[in-house]
């Protein structure tokens, strides 16, 4: 499946928007019937287009009022190296996004706490007790101004 129809962008736009959407209004929208919106679906699904389902939840509202921009450098970056950071940030549940990056650092990180002390523990964990990484620079969010991992779509 290379080739994406109207129909595809249009369900692909829908489901981004509302995955919860109901498959009568995707069939209305697209001029599909409901099993090929259904059928379509599947097949985004297991080509991988659409990667996860899921709910934005204010970190706020249980508890994590703070949110990090991290900068990570490694001290090498041989390939197994690298593969044992990502697997240690992939388990930590207060990183929420994890980049490998070009430039001044390895690893750009979107991290939550519940406050400098939870923050404090978290690097402890992830950056002191690591010998490979050898510095991290770390920035407050003063506000979150946008959130969103949307796709344009342009059809």
């Amino acid at each position: 499946m290379t080739n994406l129809s109207s129909a595809d962008l249009k369900i692909l736009r829908l489901l981004q928007h509302n995955a919860r959407e109901k498959l009568e209004t995707i069939s209305f929208e697209t001029g599909l019937s409901i099993a090929t919106v259904q059928r379509r679906i599947k097949l985004l699904k297991s080509e991988g287009f659409i990667i996860k389902e899921t709910a934005l939840i204010s970190p706020e509202s249980i508890g994590y009022s703070m949110t990090f921009l991290i900068l990570v450098e490694l001290e090498r970056e041989r390939l197994d190296q690298v593969e044992a950071f990502r697997r240690k940030i992939n388990a930590e549940l207060q990183i929420q996004q994890c980049y490998y990056i070009t430039g001044d650092a390895d690893f750009a990180l979107i991290a939550i706490a519940k406050d400098m002390q939870d923050f404090e523990a978290l690097t402890n964990r992830l950056f002191f007790d690591d010998t490979n990484v050898k510095r991290f620079r770390t920035s407050v969010v003063m506000n979150r101004t946008k959130i969103s991992l949307d796709v344009p779509f342009f059809e």
